[in-house]
């Protein structure tokens, strides 16, 4: 495991599938980091979405694993019912989400995960959404030296979890369109790989 990589979330909700696929789909082996994935999904219903990213980007995706290490150039999809973690070692942990709120899963929860266990190689994406989940988790990675984006209204189909990060004061590094962000995001990893280049 590469102890000095980043790690990426792109956390979502409605409109999140589409929003999540446009980041996705640009990205090509060798990338450099992980990528996981949360969309809010009802924890009684069977989710596809790792099949249906994988056929969308050439990053393959699968539903993350309880205990295993994060690896780059995978996409690891939070599974239903489930809450999605990262642990000080580098590896997923998954939390059953119970039948009450919060959000399931929970983008507060892995992005709170990600501030406090891999500081500044935690890189957030907070994108199309209903709701406020993921400002608080913004607010952690950006305070413990993580790089926070949200996507932009314009091509938010819903836009209160990326505005509810914004109104968080200094929470959000830059606000891009959607189908701007996979560039910055290899920016971004070229970057934290390479400090000196």
């Amino acid at each position: 495991m590469d102890t000095t990589a980043p790690v990426i979330a792109l956390v979502a909700s409605a409109g999140g599938l589409d929003a999540v696929s446009s980041v996705l789909a640009p990205l090509t082996p060798p990338f450099g980091a992980p990528i996981l994935v949360l969309i809010h999904q009802a924890p009684d219903h069977p989710s596809r979405l790792p099949q249906i990213l994988s056929s969308r980007s050439a990053l393959p995706a699968a539903h993350a694993q309880h205990g295993e290490l994060l690896e780059p150039d995978r996409v690891l999809v939070a599974p239903p019912g489930k809450h999605l973690l990262v642990t000080n070692e580098g590896r997923l942990a998954l939390v059953i989400s119970g039948d009450y709120p919060p959000n399931r899963p929970s983008a507060d929860l892995l992005m709170a995960s990600m501030g406090l266990s891999l500081g500044p190689r935690a890189i957030a994406v907070v994108l199309s959404g209903s709701g406020h989940d993921g400002a608080t988790g913004a607010t952690i990675v950006h305070d413990f030296g993580g790089f926070v984006l949200t996507a932009d209204e314009q091509s938010s189909r819903a836009y209160g979890m990326p505005d509810a990060a914004n109104r968080r004061d200094h929470a959000v590094n830059e606000t891009l369109p959607v189908d701007a962000i996979a560039t910055r995001l290899q920016q971004l990893v070229d970057e934290r790989r390479d400090p000196t280049g």
